[in-house]
């Protein structure tokens, strides 16, 4: 069975990417790191997790250097985070696929229990689908800023992907079902201030086999959602919820603490 589905993607055809001035935003994002510290007795009021084990995924031309602060976060909130241990994403070349399900394989073998994946832009690709492959080992699915529901025109970075994949990425995703969502509980957390992904190619749509799927807005850019005090909240809070007969997953709920609630904009507004 290959990785990827092989039903065409739903994706619309035109979403343009984000504006020149949003791209230049992206500047901000060691500020974004920089708020972690102050952030950091709030952060510590997030659920505490069960001890089970999250692989993280980076994005495109990144490691697990870029990873290690929220992997660090996690570690504090009892979870067990790994890298994926790669070293740079370049797009799935041979073997990185196969890798990736192997460490997946062996990491549910290990603790002997399901594992959740989070992904951070072109991982949460990988994330996604292999939630899709091996549904069995996957306890949820969360994505950071990840361009699975447009067009490959809608980054501002698919010409980078090519250079450094050495593929072309029209070709690589014309067959596939990107859009369609994992048949696990699965957040995609997203920013409209996000200077590299259109932010409406983040927006998981309703799916009939799996009701349990949302999208978190935060304000972040690309480059620093992954370092966002707003973004390891939330993250902390999906990967927090309980597993179990009896237990009914929840959606996301802003949170109430003075403050905090204020970083999450209304989703109805």
């Amino acid at each position: 069975m290959p990785l990827f589905s092989d039903r065409k993607s739903a994706a619309p055809d035109h979403m343009p990417p984000p504006s020149l001035p949003l791209l230049a935003l992206e500047l901000r994002a060691p500020w974004e790191f920089g708020a972690v510290l102050p952030a950091w007795p709030v952060l510590q009021r997030a659920p505490l997790g069960d001890g089970h084990t999250v692989i993280v995924f980076p994005g495109l031309t990144a490691g697990d250097t870029t990873t290690l602060p929220l992997r660090r976060y996690l570690e504090s909130r009892n979870y067990n985070p790994l890298g994926w241990g790669q070293g740079l994403n370049l797009g799935p070349r041979e073997g990185v696929l196969e890798n990736a399900k192997a460490q997946l394989q062996q990491a549910a073998d290990a603790s002997g229990n399901k594992v959740s994946l989070v992904g951070w832009s072109l991982g949460g690709i990988y994330a996604r689908e292999l939630a899709k492959e091996m549904p069995d080992l996957v306890r949820c699915v969360v994505t950071l800023g990840t361009p699975f529901a447009g067009p490959h025109t809608s980054t501002n970075a698919w010409r980078i992907y090519q250079f450094a994949s050495g593929r072309s990425i029209e070709r690589e995703t014309e067959n596939y079902n990107l859009p369609e969502a994992p048949p696990v509980p699965t957040t995609s957390i997203y920013s409209r201030t996000d200077g590299v992904v259109a932010w409406r190619g983040s927006i998981q749509a309703p799916a009939d086999h799996n009701p349990h799927t949302e999208n978190i807005e935060v304000v972040a850019s690309h480059f620093g959602i992954g370092l966002n005090p707003s973004a390891w909240w939330a993250v902390a809070d999906r990967l927090g919820q309980p597993l179990g007969p009896g237990v009914v997953w929840q959606p996301f709920q802003r949170p109430q603490l003075p403050g905090l609630h204020l970083v999450y904009p209304n989703p109805h507004r």
